[in-house]
């Protein structure tokens, strides 16, 4: 225990310990929609599908013309149904993720490949509306995830545009999760711990993450972008299962200053 958390403590250390002085900053701002599935198995055997909505902004900058840096913020907020549609639930989630980022062109493609790696914070709630027992779940934990980022440049109708895919993976983390039949009465008001902090990795919350994106410049510093965000967020510890499954199709518009470093 004592050591996984010190290897996060260290890996967060060098994510957000990012050198000063940059000189290119890309920022997109994201607005989706899109389907949700959602179980929670301390709240009910159910799985419950519905639609969501995400917001979702990220800020990338450029040290020079290898290192970048990346922040993203994303607000997610669904509400599903379960098959027979007697019982509903409400999700919501704002996850933070810090990345940095190693670029380099590949030979004869034009493809620029970003390798690295994000730190992921994560803190929601799932909201069953009908459970009087158990209502509500919360959902809080840390990730270490390696990530990459492939970009194609090209021409389209004489203006410059823009093919990206991200996918980040799982690797290990810290969650909280109540325990089998624990209630939180027992865990906040008479402090009963029960393995409620849990090590995990890619076997017990395998989450991953990936997004789909082709933008399009309409002028020198803004960028309208159309894509798709899949985020698959997973947890199996304590003889319980969750998991959240979104699909958005994502329209945004990107801002530019400096353009030194964008140019492979």
């Amino acid at each position: 225990m004592k050591t996984r958390t010190g290897l996060l403590a260290l890996l967060w250390s060098l994510l957000v310990c990012l050198p000063a002085g940059a000189q290119t900053t890309t920022t997109t701002y994201q607005l989706g929609l899109g389907s949700t599935d959602i179980l929670d198995t301390y709240l009910s055997q159910e799985k419950f599908s519905g639609a969501g909505l995400t917001l979702l902004t990220t800020s990338e900058r450029w040290y020079s013309e290898r290192w970048n840096s990346m922040l993203q913020n994303q607000v997610n907020l669904s509400m599903g149904d379960d098959r027979a549609g007697n019982e509903s639930v409400l999700e919501g989630s704002y996850d933070l993720y810090l990345g940095r980022y190693y670029r380099s062109l590949l030979a004869n493609t034009g493809i620029t490949l970003q390798l690295g790696g994000l730190a992921h914070a994560g803190i929601g709630f799932i909201y069953d509306t009908r459970n009087s027992n158990n209502p509500a779940q919360a959902r809080v934990g840390l990730q270490i995830m390696p990530s990459a980022i492939a970009t194609k440049h090209f021409q389209l109708f004489h203006r410059k545009t823009t093919f990206r895919y991200e996918l980040d993976l799982p690797l290990l983390g810290l969650a909280f999760s109540p325990n089998y039949g624990q209630s939180y009465y027992e865990i906040f008001a008479k402090g009963n711990y029960d393995h409620n902090i849990v090590p995990t990795t890619f076997i017990s919350a395998p989450n991953f993450r990936q997004q789909l994106t082709l933008a399009y410049n309409v002028s020198r510093t803004t960028t309208l972008s159309l894509g798709y965000l899949g985020d698959y967020q997973q947890l199996q510890v304590n003889n319980l299962k969750q998991h959240v499954y979104t699909h958005r199709l994502m329209l945004g518009v990107v801002k530019r200053f400096g353009i030194k470093y964008l140019t492979p």
